[in-house]
């Protein structure tokens, strides 16, 4: 928690210098929070490229917006409200082109560090595939509070500003989630849904 807390006024504290013209802050904070943020902005578009697009328009708004920037709450609440907004008006966008991309293009796969255990990487690309599936059967609501939990650690009251709905309401989504991949992802031998 204290290390938490330490790295967050470190990134209020980047982000304060960015927005007084310290560009090598803004690398900082773009080093640390590219993966998770792209994680979580692929999982939620479901697409490489489009999700490529969203990433860089997040980058841009902040880039753009930085004279703006308050620290009313942590800085990976700010950067992951405005994700959202981005995949908000990416479906936006895409709902009325008529050329949408079919729903079995999945994007592309995630790098994985070679264990020289062929049998280990082909459980590890299966699991992630099960995992990536499973995902998009999960209701966007669902979805995307899984996704700001895991690749992001935030709590619930900051998925709540998020997302704009109440704690409970959250809390749900989050339980309704688990229930439904802990279904759909294949059990480790031995162990049933149940075990969890």
């Amino acid at each position: 928690m204290l290390l938490r807390m330490a790295a967050e006024l470190n990134d209020t504290a980047l982000m304060l210098r960015y927005q007084d013209g310290d560009v090598g802050a803004f690398e900082t904070l773009y080093n640390r929070h590219r993966g998770p943020l792209f994680r979580f902005v692929l999982r939620q578009v479901g697409n490489q490229q489009f999700a490529e697009d969203v990433f860089q328009e997040v980058w841009s708004r902040i880039i753009r917006n930085r004279e703006n920037y308050r620290p009313t709450a942590r800085f990976t609440t700010y950067i992951y409200h405005i994700a959202r907004n981005c995949a908000v008006d990416h479906y936006r966008r895409t709902a009325k082109q008529a050329d949408v991309l079919s729903a079995d293009d999945s994007g592309v796969a995630e790098p994985v560090a070679a264990t020289g255990n062929p049998v280990a990487a082909a459980a590890n690309r299966d699991t992630r595939n099960a995992l990536s599936a499973a995902l998009g059967e999960l209701p966007a609501e669902q979805r995307e509070a899984f996704l700001l939990r895991e690749e992001s650690g935030m709590s619930l009251d900051e998925i709540a500003t998020v997302t704009g709905v109440g704690r409970e309401t959250v809390k749900s989504r989050l339980r309704y989630a688990l229930g439904k991949l802990r279904q759909c992802l294949p059990q480790p031998e031995g162990a049933s849904v149940e075990d969890g």
